[in-house]
């Protein structure tokens, strides 16, 4: 159990780890390239250190220095592990790395930690058995632990992804690299266009089409050539000290260089729509934020605006101490991430002191607005470390919390409460 008091005033800047997204893929590109790769900014969470040891256990190498890692890609190529591929929490990672060994001849084990080992991975699953991989696991819904059969030569498809998903875009991009002709994904709604971009930095040539709010990409095949990467600050990370910045009565946060494109600062036009006074400043390394303390009015917020919807928790947060009812739009993904963080959402907004219901797969948050600050509060985050993120800003703002597996935010942000701290 961790408490977490309120305070005083709130000052100073923060640098977020690096963009989760974007380290993943930077050690699995750099994996797959032959010789050396340099990443600079790779996110310390165990995610990311679950996708490392699984490209070293499929022949890569790797150094750390200072804030620098180096990756080395075995010139012949990834090889099979005789060893389980250990996913821990990280859906990221058990995704692409399907799509990676999917193009491995051989048979390969993939598991999970028990939050993990209940997502569904048929949505990678199907498409990839298209190509000519074979992917089993539990059930209709293909839970963890997988059993994937690589193919030497997988046949490149044009899929259209049923639920728009980056993560499953990106398994497909990544098995496409080692298929005979293109490999084409349609998303109805555009996701986070990371691997791509990265893709495309590596010498890989990839066509990326807008299509109405959609998205046409496609992939040729090829081996991506070693890079430097360097990784910006993760806005979903970000997204937790703006809205700490926007409720807490004196606060003036600044997070430093965050990674800023469109389809990844969703939470920041909602937040300008609810009335928080909350900058972006473009740099050279991605965007500066500067929150300021706000008197939030409620908003309608649409998982189109947010694809990942992983800001969702920390929003919910915003929305409950906003005056007026918001409206939380289409969030059936929810339910599908390392917890059920739409029933997650709706129980924190309840501890909160707020009245908040669900239709469907929308949901409505009553917030507190000028009524007062937020009840203390006790929370089991239940191995999601968004909810602890988000009831600790809660508590902060408020009048304090005890949450129960706070360690669990070492997935994602190990250094979260120290930074938090500094802000006092």
């Amino acid at each position: 159990m961790r408490r977490v008091e309120s305070t005083g005033p709130l000052r100073g800047t923060v640098r977020v780890p690096g963009d989760k997204s974007a380290s993943h893929r930077a050690v699995m590109l750099s994996a797959l390239a032959a010789g050396e790769s340099l990443i600079e900014g790779l996110s310390p969470g165990h995610d990311v250190a679950a996708t490392s040891q699984i490209m070293e256990q499929l022949g890569a190498r790797r150094h750390d220095e200072a804030d620098r890692v180096t990756i080395e890609g075995p010139l012949d190529g990834l090889r099979p592990s005789d060893r389980a591929l250990q996913c821990g929490n990280s859906g990221t990672t058990i995704r692409l790395v399907t799509g990676i060994v999917s193009a491995l001849e051989g048979t390969h084990h993939l598991e999970g930690d028990p939050s993990l080992s209940r997502r569904p991975m048929d949505r990678v699953a199907t498409p990839l058995g298209l190509m000519g991989a074979v992917v089993r696991g539990q059930g209709a819904r293909v839970t963890p632990p997988l059993t994937v059969t690589g193919a030497a030569h997988l046949r490149g498809i044009e899929y259209e992804v049923p639920t728009p998903s980056a993560q499953v875009k990106s398994s497909l991009l990544l098995a496409g690299l080692s298929a005979q002709g293109t490999t084409t994904v349609f998303e109805a709604l555009r996701t986070r266009t990371t691997t791509e971009d990265m893709l495309s930095a590596a010498g890989v040539v990839v066509d990326s089409v807008a299509v109405d709010v959609g998205r046409r990409v496609t992939v040729y095949p090829g081996r991506p050539r070693a890079h430097h990467w360097r990784v910006p600050g993760d806005p979903s990370q970000a997204a937790f000290f703006c809205v700490l910045g926007l409720l807490h009565a004196e606060a003036d946060i600044e997070v430093l260089d965050v990674e800023d494109s469109p389809e990844r600062i969703g939470f920041v036009h909602v937040l300008q729509r609810m009335g928080g006074r909350l900058d972006a400043t473009a740099g050279a390394s991605g965007s500066t934020l500067r929150a300021q303390s706000s008197d939030l009015t409620a908003t309608e917020i649409h998982a189109r605006e947010i694809p990942s919807v992983d800001e969702v928790p920390v929003l919910t947060v915003a929305a409950a101490a906003a005056t007026g009812v918001s409206a939380f739009r289409d969030m059936s993904e929810l339910r599908l991430k390392e917890s059920d963080r739409f029933e997650g959402s709706l129980a924190l907004a309840r501890l909160l002191g707020c009245r908040a219901w669900s239709e469907g797969d929308d949901f409505f948050v009553e917030g507190l607005g000028s009524a007062g600050a937020f009840a203390p509060f006790v929370i089991d985050a239940g191995l999601d470390h968004r909810f602890v993120m988000s009831s600790a800003v809660a508590g902060t703002a408020g009048r304090g919390c005890d949450i129960d597996g706070a360690d669990t935010v070492t997935s994602s942000y190990p250094h979260f409460f120290d930074d938090l701290a500094s802000l006092r």
